[in-house]
């Protein structure tokens, strides 16, 4: 199959183009680019330009208008066998086939979209066979509807559109055999994702026994945005080594640890964190991964509180939390990096309505988070801040459930009955 591969040795220079629609202001677009050129970086890529254009919603041929595209290409062409040659243009969504072969054929360079750069950090980032399957599977459901973009040397070849089956003039004596190799592709690619499903179905069985087999235990899954910190709390609360980097998609394969607060043992899962415009193929490969996060008896939301958009990564959350059915679960909500976060300070005289900006730590506790009352908390993992009462607050909660899911276990009933005494 055919990867996008960012080299690891030598950094390749990167162009990101984003767009200002109706339904995205400048202030979102950009925000949107700072998370690509983080993927990038994630992926190995150096971002060197940034390239935005106002439009209504994206062009259906060429993404971006056929000035700014030519704009792109001026841009690209001028740095051509030069130190500071480009070496990618990264589009901020997923482009359709056709879009991608018109960009490519403006801009004669690699062409990556959002989910492919995603894609491209998923494969990077896999470490088990479950997870590999899982992005292979991923990779092949992106590939399959731009199949015909991979038959574009025909075009050159014939002088037409051929390799297609669409077209006149110069596709004959072209348009069958690329169709036949074309619809081949397709067999192969559809005939190997089948084969993955199989592999990830007979994973998932073994999984499923394994889970069984872990006793009657509480299961508490940390969920969040990618890089709120999931994995340097999952190291504090299980005294373990999880792998933990500032960076997106630090963690990829689901890790399950024994933890005992007090005399109470129970299982934490660090998952897959989420993000905006999550590839929705990956997550359907993925959704055995998220099988914990189903299966578990409370979920522990951390949230980035220093990240000035915060709320929406906390509403992308919950609607990916939504989509696999587990919106109604238990969740305490885990405010991570207070040491992390800052605001403006306002004049005595400044009337202008207060944001995210220009607000302390202490107020924004008073905003609706006050509602969340006993199911939220504020920490630093990093600097380990509020920690102990983080566990104390888990403790209890796990106890009680426990008493619910269990209450014949008379141990941890009596427990439950001291604490709340």
């Amino acid at each position: 199959m055919k990867e996008f591969v960012i080299s690891t040795t030598k950094k390749e220079t990167a162009i990101l183009v984003g767009l200002i629609t109706s339904t995205q202001n400048e202030r979102k677009t950009n925000e949107y680019l700072d998370e690509l050129e983080f993927l990038a970086q994630t992926a190995g890529a150096e971002v060197v330009k940034r390239f935005t254009q106002r439009i209504d919603h994206p062009h259906p041929v060429t993404y971006v208008g056929t000035g700014k595209l030519a704009e792109i290409a001026e841009y690209v062409e001028m740095l051509k066998d030069s130190d500071d040659e480009i070496g990618m243009v990264i589009f901020d969504d997923e482009l359709s086939a056709k879009q991608l072969r018109n960009i490519e054929k403006e801009l004669k360079i690699k062409i990556l979209d959002r989910t492919s750069l995603i894609l491209d950090i998923f494969a990077m980032r896999a470490q088990t066979a479950h997870a590999k399957v899982q992005v292979e599977l991923a990779q092949y459901k992106y590939m399959l509807p731009r199949l015909q973009r991979l038959w574009t040397h025909l075009e050159r070849q014939g002088g037409g559109s051929g390799g297609a089956g669409g077209g006149k003039g110069g596709s004959v004596g072209l348009r069958g055999p690329g169709e036949t190799q074309l619809e081949m592709d397709r067999r192969i690619i559809l005939g190997r994702m089948s084969l993955l499903k199989e592999q990830l179905a007979q994973i998932d069985k073994q999984k499923s026994i394994q889970r069984k087999n872990r006793g009657r235990l509480i299961r508490v899954a940390l969920v969040g945005y990618t890089n709120v910190g999931k994995s340097t709390l999952m190291n504090l609360l299980a005294k373990s080594e999880v792998f933990a980097e500032n960076k997106l998609f630090a963690t990829l394969d689901t890790t399950v640890r024994k933890v005992i607060i007090e005399n109470l043992p129970f299982l934490l899962s660090d998952t897959v964190g989420f993000i905006r415009k999550l590839p929705t193929d990956l997550v359907e490969s993925f959704k055995s991964t998220l099988d914990e996060v189903r299966e578990a008896d409370l979920l522990l939301h951390v949230v980035d509180v220093s990240h000035p958009e915060f709320e929406e990564q906390i509403a992308v959350v919950e609607k990916t939390l939504a989509d696999l059915n587990c919106g109604d679960k238990p969740i305490m909500v885990i405010f991570n990096k207070i040491d992390a976060f800052t605001y403006v300070q306002k004049e005595e005289d400044d009337l202008t309505p207060k944001t995210r900006e220009n607000i302390t730590l202490d107020e924004l506790k008073e905003t609706w988070m006050n509602r969340l009352a006993d199911n939220c908390l504020f920490i630093s993992a990093r600097e380990k801040q509020n920690i102990e009462d983080l566990k104390e607050k888990l403790y209890k909660k796990v106890c009680e459930l426990h008493v619910q899911k269990y209450p014949y276990n008379d141990f941890l009933y009596q427990t439950y009955e001291e604490g709340e005494n």
